[in-house]
């Protein structure tokens, strides 16, 4: 006589957030402690849903590498000046199954491009900085050039300091404030654009690439470092041929007229 086994349960469903070995899981303390935040905030952060809720194994909730990841992303959120109303709203952009390879990313496109974040000067320690007196009209042209941004507060400014010294050579060449405006709209205009593009090319074609070949989030943030001087200078080369070909036709278009 043939008994029948008995069924086998089905295996539970592996929770994303929580791949790994236990020794990757943290516990609320232990994320806490991990991501900077104190439990207190991290249970608000839940409450507003900028995270997932923790998975149970008993009575105790662990997290993982998805919870630190977007935590980690929330604080640069934060850091870049955004509002938790525009937190909640930049999260819910992302799939609730992401990985947290694809929120670093996230991450690393938000990393400054500058070499420098911008500092909170007053007037005189801006005239220090740039090495010589700047009159109203001089900081009104740096304003012009991006290199200096007004604060609600009298003669406080936010100062990008990396290019405060080509603002000041600039400022000596005695460039009408009427061209600066209009050189200004025409690099913001083209820069947005150039922006875009690159960002579209990295996210559809580049971030695809390296997600695939199984590479920690760091090498994407290597990658973004390198990619930066790169990707100015060639901004820089193809400016200078676009000069170099204008000029060109300009004079071919005033020898056929003569």
């Amino acid at each position: 006589m043939i008994c029948a086994m008995p069924a086998q349960p089905e295996p539970a469903p592996v929770d994303p957030a929580l791949t790994g070995t236990d020794e990757d899981l943290l516990t609320v303390d232990e994320l806490s402690g991990r991501v900077g935040m104190s439990v207190r905030t991290l249970r608000f952060y839940a409450s507003r849903g900028l995270m997932p809720p923790p998975v149970r194994r008993g009575r105790v909730g662990y997290y993982g590498a998805e919870h630190v990841a977007r935590l980690d992303l929330v604080r640069e959120l934060q850091a870049h000046g955004f509002t938790l109303s525009a937190i909640e709203g930049y999260l819910d952009r992302i799939p609730p199954d992401a990985t947290p390879q694809d929120i670093a990313l996230h991450r690393t496109l938000l990393a400054p491009w500058m070499r420098d974040l911008p500092e909170t000067l007053d007037r005189t320690a801006l005239v220090r900085r740039a090495g010589r007196d700047l009159s109203d009209d001089d900081i009104e042209l740096l304003i012009a050039l991006g290199v200096v941004e007004p604060t609600p507060d009298d003669d406080v400014f936010r100062v990008a300091t990396a290019h405060l010294s080509l603002g000041v050579e600039l400022i000596e060449l005695d460039l009408p404030l009427d061209a600066v405006l209009a050189a200004g709209r025409i690099f913001t205009a083209h820069g947005h654009a150039v922006a875009e593009e690159l960002t579209e090319v990295f996210r559809t074609m580049v971030w695809p690439h390296y997600r695939d070949s199984g590479g920690p989030p760091e090498h994407i943030q290597q990658l973004v470092e390198r990619f930066k001087p790169v990707t100015i200078q060639a901004l820089v080369l193809a400016y200078e041929r676009a000069v170099g070909e204008a000029q060109r036709d300009t004079v071919r278009r005033r020898g056929s007229k003569s």
